[in-house]
């Protein structure tokens, strides 16, 4: 049994109708949308999104439709913005397989965006579900303010700690944050509990994001992700921007050089690996990342015990200690 099985376990019925609900919400009477939409859901991931809701409604009351209809609002406004920042970044690949523009070119994944996105709104304006609506749509807005601050900051290579983490907070945390409050806003009344599983979610987005940037400076084939995409791409990730902050003024020059001009040369990059590394960027990293992991778990620890607590407990340390 993968350790995801085991954590979904406690929830593994609810998924599974979840499942054919979410197929239910994509359908159309445009044969060309449904043979999309029936090639995107076959290329799922490990679907830690409506994991997240679930066990967070479990964890907090009983899961009732407004849970089902809170996962699949969220699956169908992310797979929207998926499906677009593929478009955005001009990129054929998703999760291995081809993405919908490289497929069927960027004005149909545009729309296909767009309809999934109409999708997830009238799910939730036909059910009167506005609260959860009001969640996910501010996950989304922060998600591309978090996505333009990057665009912006890269093109100076200039990002300070603390833009970092507004900006991986908001690209990355708000989603698992709003499936979390919206787990919980499905089952309890209590803005109190909505406003803990949030920031419970927040923490574990943040921890999760640092573990992905870690993963650019690994040995390739250690890990699922090749090294040096985000250098490549000009991303200022953490263990990059501690190394910046102790270098001197002209290994500095140097590095942001690197960046800037040489990214795709392979044995550049490896330089600033290499750098990164030597400066210590990967400790301390990994020693922010630990904390998040903690400040989640400790709203945890606050929640009574059971199998959702437990499974929760579990994902947060399974999104530190993955491999891809």
């Amino acid at each position: 049994m993968s350790v995801i099985t085991k954590i979904k376990s406690p929830v593994a019925v609810e998924m599974e109708l979840f499942e054919r609900k979410f197929r239910d919400s994509m359908k159309s009477n445009v044969p060309l949308l449904d043979k999309i939409t029936a090639y995107i859901v076959k290329r799922k991931g490990k679907q830690l999104r409506p994991m997240f809701v679930f066990l967070s409604a479990k964890l907090c009351g009983e899961v009732n439709d407004s849970t089902y209809r809170a996962a699949a609002l969220i699956e169908l406004l992310h797979t929207a913005t998926l499906v677009h920042d593929d478009v955005v970044d001009d990129s054929n690949m998703r999760r291995g397989f081809f993405s919908v523009n490289a497929l069927w070119k960027n004005k149909i994944a545009v729309l296909v965006g767009d309809f999934l996105l109409s999708r997830g709104l009238l799910l939730s304006v036909d059910n009167k579900d506005f609260h959860l609506l009001g969640i996910v749509s501010n996950a989304v807005r922060e998600m591309s303010e978090g996505e333009l601050l990057q665009i912006e900051k890269a093109r100076r290579l200039d990002i300070a700690e603390p833009v970092y983490f507004d900006i991986i907070r908001q690209k990355t945390a708000s989603l698992i944050a709003s499936c979390c409050a919206c787990g919980a806003a499905s089952v309890s009344p209590e803005k109190s509990t909505e406003d803990q599983m949030r920031q419970f979610g927040e923490y574990t987005g943040i921890a999760f994001q640092i573990k992905d940037d870690l993963f650019d400076y690994g040995k390739t084939g250690d890990i699922g992700k090749p090294t040096g995409i985000d250098i490549k791409e000009k991303k200022m990730t953490l263990p990059l921007i501690f190394a910046l902050g102790r270098a001197d003024r002209s290994e500095k020059r140097r590095i942001i050089n690197i960046i800037r001009n040489h990214n795709e040369e392979p044995e550049r990059v490896a330089e600033v690996i290499a750098f990164v590394h030597k400066s210590g960027g990967i400790e301390y990293a990994t020693q922010k990342m630990n904390e998040y992991k903690d400040k989640a778990l400790g709203i945890l620890d606050q929640f009574k015990d059971g199998e959702a607590k437990t499974a929760l407990r579990e994902l947060v340390i399974y999104t530190t200690q993955r491999d891809k």
